[in-house]
């Protein structure tokens, strides 16, 4: 894995380079950037500070982001398969028609993201916030979600989802 700073990034980025396979980032600040259909597999960014950026189309797969906000963040039709999002915000996110297949969004806040045609088989959303979240035409077959909260959420299709009785359905009730 290779240590690059954020701003060197962006700048080659700017240059027309779009490979940035396996690279450690600490301290991304990254506010409206617009990084769209770059290849980031295998990454690690801590501390990743994206909100409002346009990562859509992105090959993502496998990255790992700690401590990461990417509220209202585009990430349209990117692939996240496998990638690690653990308490990441997400919230207001354009995920529509994104791949999650695998991915960790444990404790992660997708409130108000918009998932509509996304594929999250086999995802682990266990504690995550989904509330008014917009999951019509979402795949969430085998997906975990004990403790996740789904209040409001719309078009969730939950028969061949994992829950337990401490998650909360888009009605209200516990499962």
């Amino acid at each position: 894995m290779t240590d690059l700073d954020f701003n060197a990034l962006l700048d080659r980025y700017k240059l027309g380079e779009r490979q940035f396979e396996n690279l450690f980032i600490r301290s991304v600040d990254g506010f409206e950037c617009n990084l769209q259909g770059i290849n980031l597999s295998g990454s690690t960014f801590v501390k990743a500070y994206l909100p409002y950026s346009n990562l859509s189309q992105g090959c993502l797969q496998s990255l790992t982001i700690k401590e990461g906000h990417l509220g209202d963040a585009k990430l349209f039709s990117a692939d996240l398969s496998n990638a690690t999002l653990v308490g990441t915000n997400l919230s207001r996110a354009d995920l529509r028609y994104v791949c999650l297949k695998g991915a960790n969004l444990q404790t992660a806040d997708l409130t108000g993201a918009d998932l509509r045609g996304a594929d999250l088989t086999g995802a682990d959303l266990a504690g995550a916030m989904l509330s008014r979240a917009n999951l019509h035409q979402a795949n969430l077959d085998q997906v975990c979600l004990k403790g996740a909260n789904l209040f409001r959420a719309t078009g969730a299709n939950l028969e061949r989802v994992i829950c337990d009785r401490t998650t909360i359905l888009p009605d209200g009730h516990y499962y």
